[in-house]
């Protein structure tokens, strides 16, 4: 599945993966040959956690990369501001509680729900892509259907 994402994210990808490869992974190596040179493997737990921190670099790594030949670069100035996509601002009303709050609708590396930025993957995101200001979207929660209206739609 692609990722969407704004050329700012997509550069700090791009940076953390070249210093992942470039800095982390030879680190890596290093600290293994380190804790090799102190004898018995079986019995080495410097051997060990140096081999599965290697481990976790080599995921983040390969997980980073696909990210990375996958993603969809989205440009803020081409959005539709018509309806509901990704990387729009989304004003809704909470139709049970009458609260209003913004969100804006992101790819999942980018969701941070703190700073107002939801996935366009998550319950909410999905039932609001599409909607026109003034349409109603009904998410299934596990509390029953939530009833969100769309105020507004921004960059």
């Amino acid at each position: 599945m692609s990722e969407y994402v704004t050329k700012e994210t997509f550069e700090k990808m791009r940076e953390e993966l070249q210093r992942m490869k470039g800095i982390d992974r030879p680190a890596a190596s290093r600290a293994i040959a380190e804790a090799r040179e102190k004898g018995d493997l079986k019995e080495n737990a410097e051997y060990d956690a140096a081999k599965e921190a290697q481990g976790m670099l080599e995921a983040r790594i390969k997980q980073l990369e696909g990210i990375i030949s996958t993603a969809k670069i989205v440009d803020p100035n081409s959005i539709d501001t018509s309806k509901v996509a990704v990387l729009t601002k989304v004003t809704i009303t909470n139709l049970g509680t009458k609260k209003t709050i913004t969100y804006q609708i992101v790819g999942e590396k980018e969701a941070d729900l703190k700073a107002g930025k939801i996935s366009a993957s998550s319950p909410i995101g999905k039932g609001l892509l599409g909607k026109a200001i003034g349409e109603v979207a009904e998410v299934q929660a596990p509390t029953g259907i939530i009833r969100f209206k769309v105020e507004g739609i921004s960059i």
